[in-house]
């Protein structure tokens, strides 16, 4: 007899004579199956690890997310304390590019760390620098000032009631709405961490928003305020009106500050940083300012030259802005802004380099001595954009380079400038610049 096959299930023998109930009932039961796989067992057993790679991503990750609530609710992270910074020292040999250290740089390569410690400069360079300042400076306006001014123009004006504060007519405020902003005065002047009244966050929403911020008194903020308050702005104003946010409320806290400790309040970099969420505003609100108004010392300078190394600005908004620097009158503030900006290596338009270049050709003629910073960022610009200059421009660099001279750092500008081809020779274009 043939043997009786067994089922792929491995149940009980099923011979043919097996009718189709009795198979189907079969069928339905619950059968051993006949192979264990051993493999599924040993997976299960083992317990699982995340490999050393991903461990790192992870805790690198959970670090971030601490630091930025740390950040949101006013806690500062704990650092090493960092060493006093000594910046714009002329003591340095300039053989390669790594020997001259970002201006806002601790030795622990932080360039935040400039807000933790008391930003000590060098006497010679803030001297240097003081020669170029402006001798009468301009008033400057905060936004009580602006605001004074509206009122008093209001009150001198029989039947009317129109104000150029935000482009609208500025109505009379109820006693009501006077009376609530008062007391979000009350708490923004003692606010360390937490949420923000409600009230203070409808502000960005309303047309009179710069007559209603006035009565809550933004000099009597805290430093932990002042950085909720531009989070809040620069995410819901426009770029306009953060422009004006950042000039008559935050540059003159940020400047009060400097002066008066020799160093900026954590939250307040926090908030120059944050700032940069609108790099448009930031450049037209502070940077530019206060380049313009010829009173930016060394100290500031360097303590806010500190974001543009530390955050990413697109190449646009910082080409437009060295070209602005490169045209206004000249300060000391200047040549450390274009310093920075041109470390960042960007792809610069040509007409921005000749506008760079014109900008250093017109010292040919100044009689008074130059600081170092001003030789460093020429260095700046020939190391980075070597390649990227014309062959006349190289010229009369290098004729420059006769009337003003440094020891050290002009060999290296001569160098740099000899020892690398120019662009009209590259695409075989000649290019004419102005010598004038």
């Amino acid at each position: 007899m043939p043997k009786v096959r067994k089922s792929k299930g491995g149940g009980e023998k099923r011979g043919d004579s097996d009718t189709l109930v009795d198979q189907m009932l079969q069928a339905d039961t619950v059968r051993v199956k006949g192979r264990v796989k051993i493999r599924d067992d040993r997976i299960e057993s083992e317990d699982n690890y995340v490999d050393e790679r991903l461990s790192k991503k992870i805790l690198r990750q959970a670090r971030i997310q601490q630091e930025e609530l740390q950040t949101e609710y006013g806690l500062a992270p704990e650092k090493k304390k960092a060493p006093v910074t000594v910046l714009g020292s002329t003591s340095q040999d300039a053989d390669s590019d790594d020997e001259w250290p970002a201006l806002g740089a601790t030795a622990d390569g932080d360039p935040g760390a400039v807000c933790d410690t008391e930003v000590v400069v060098d006497p010679d360079d803030e001297k240097a620098i003081e020669i170029f300042m402006n001798k009468i400076p301009p008033m400057r306006r905060t936004l009580a000032d602006i605001i004074m001014e509206k009122i008093t123009e209001k009150q001198t004006e029989v039947g009317t009631v129109m104000s150029e504060v935000s482009g609208s007519p500025m109505h009379q405020l109820d006693p009501r709405v006077v009376e609530v902003y008062k007391g979000v005065n009350k708490v923004l002047s003692k606010y360390r961490s937490g949420k923000l009244p409600k009230a203070f966050k409808i502000i960005p929403a309303l047309s009179n928003w710069e007559q209603v911020l006035y009565l809550t008194d933004p000099d009597t903020w805290t430093a932990a305020a002042m950085f909720q308050a531009t989070r809040t702005f620069s995410s819901n104003l426009k770029e306009r009106m953060a422009q004006r946010f950042y000039n008559l409320v935050l540059l003159p806290r940020v400047r009060d500050d400097i002066t008066e400790y020799k160093r900026l309040n954590f939250h307040l970099y926090s908030a120059l940083k944050k700032a940069l969420f609108k790099p448009g505003a930031w450049f037209k609100g502070i940077l530019l300012p206060l380049c313009e108004s010829g009173t930016c010392t060394l100290r500031e300078a360097i303590i806010i030259g500190s974001i543009l190394t530390k955050c990413s600005i697109p190449v646009l908004h910082s080409s437009a802005a060295m070209l602005k620097l490169a045209e206004m009158e000249y300060n000391g503030a200047n040549s450390i802004f274009l310093r920075l900006l041109l470390d960042k290596k960007y792809a610069l338009p040509f007409r921005v380099l000749d506008a760079l270049v014109a900008h250093f050709l017109s010292f040919r003629s100044e009689k008074r001595v130059l600081p170092v910073l001003w030789h460093q960022s020429l260095l700046t610009l020939a190391q980075r954009y070597k390649a990227d200059l014309a062959s006349e421009q190289k010229m009369a660099i290098l004729e420059l380079l006769k009337l003003q001279t440094h020891p050290q750092i002009s060999a290296e500008i001569r160098r740099e400038l000899q020892n690398s081809e120019s662009r009209d020779i590259e695409i075989g274009i000649p290019v004419s610049i102005d010598m004038d």
